[in-house]
């Protein structure tokens, strides 16, 4: 049988059977859009992150260049804390946007954020979704729409360090804030999903459990990427939900085993078999070197690809985030190999 690449996906995602793996990027903070995807659109950042036609044309762009099944939007991991107060420097063609002053000071200042709402870039990467659903041509790829985690996005509102140390100190503000925060991104998610897309990632790197530890890992991360999970299962039952975080997982493996999640995606230092067997039901994502696929070469990335997939990876992807310098003939080697090899692994 053959599928589309949005059937292909989904199906993985509801634990299906498909002819091979789906080979995707989400976007967000796994960003799909290097600098030679850049100069062979012609459309460059910072602008694509605040034009929506930009964005749009950017995100389908990787797609168009065989690199990945997908589309994914926004860019970056600093949407959701600019609008509710932090400053941002929208960055370069070549670097990032980053937080360059947080919002508050301390958890007890929770109430001085803003909500999200359709202003700023929250409204430039809806628009740019809706853009992308309404071209007949773009429909059979999946949409990824991102949210950055309820920990990651915390850790842009206030210094991270003050965030750790109050987690335990004041850990009534603190849940405040995690509560209000996750809400906001919920909010996001399904007016993503209204938006057009298909699929809902949540990358969480500050909430890795070799951060937190497995005791707040449980206490903070787990509730709030369930509620997030829940609500839009609630409101979009046939969306698909994916987490992503970052590190090594033993220690929490447990606990993120009541993450209710489609899929998980792991960075390079996870295995996937341990992390297939102590994660059932789940689809497991990932974890192609970020570091190889901007220095190695396409042979590398090829052989890398392949022990993924002999591990038993369901969805191969990018281990993290991509640096921007990743040579377009290495991205496009993960997607080659899953498609020579893929359904015979």
């Amino acid at each position: 049988m053959t599928f589309t690449k949005s059937e292909r996906l989904l199906k993985v995602l509801r634990g299906e059977t498909v002819d091979r793996p789906p080979c995707v990027c989400p976007g967000g903070m796994m960003n799909l859009v290097t600098h030679d995807i850049m100069e062979e659109a012609g459309i460059f950042t910072p602008e694509a992150h605040i034009d929506p036609a930009l964005m749009a044309s950017l995100a389908c762009a990787a797609s168009g260049a065989g690199c990945f099944e997908n589309y994914g939007l926004p860019f970056c991991m600093t949407v959701e804390a600019e609008v509710m107060g932090a400053e941002v420097d929208l960055g370069t063609d070549v670097f990032e946007p980053r937080v360059t002053k947080y919002a508050i000071e301390s958890v007890a200042d929770w109430e001085k954020l803003k909500p999200l709402t359709r202003s700023g870039r929250v409204g430039v990467v809806l628009e740019a979704m809706r853009m992308i659903r309404a071209k007949d041509e773009w429909r059979e790829i999946p949409l990824i729409g991102n949210v950055t985690g309820p920990i990651s996005t915390c850790t842009s509102l206030i210094e991270p360090m003050i965030f750790y140390k109050e987690i335990n100190k004041k850990k009534a503000d603190a849940h405040r804030m995690v509560n209000f925060v996750t809400d906001q991104l919920l909010w996001f998610a399904i007016e993503q999903l209204r938006s057009g897309a298909d699929v809902i990632a949540i990358s969480d790197p500050s909430g890795t459990g070799e951060i937190l530890g497995p005791a707040s890992f449980s206490e903070y991360a787990v509730p709030a990427l369930n509620k997030i999970a829940h609500g839009v299962k609630s409101v979009f039952p046939d969306a698909g939900v994916i987490v992503h975080i970052c590190g090594k997982m033993h220690s929490v493996f447990g606990p993120l085993s009541n993450v209710t999640c489609d899929a998980v995606s792991f960075d390079a230092v996870v295995n996937i078999r341990e992390a297939k067997e102590n994660l059932p039901g789940k689809a497991v994502m990932g974890n192609v070197s970020t570091y190889a696929l901007e220095f190695e070469s396409p042979e590398k990335i090829a052989s890398l690809a392949k022990f993924c997939l002999n591990q038993g990876v369901d969805i191969l992807s990018p281990a993290c985030g991509m640096g921007n310098a990743s040579p377009i003939a290495n991205v496009r080697a993960m997607l080659r190999t899953v498609e020579r090899i893929g359904s015979k692994s």
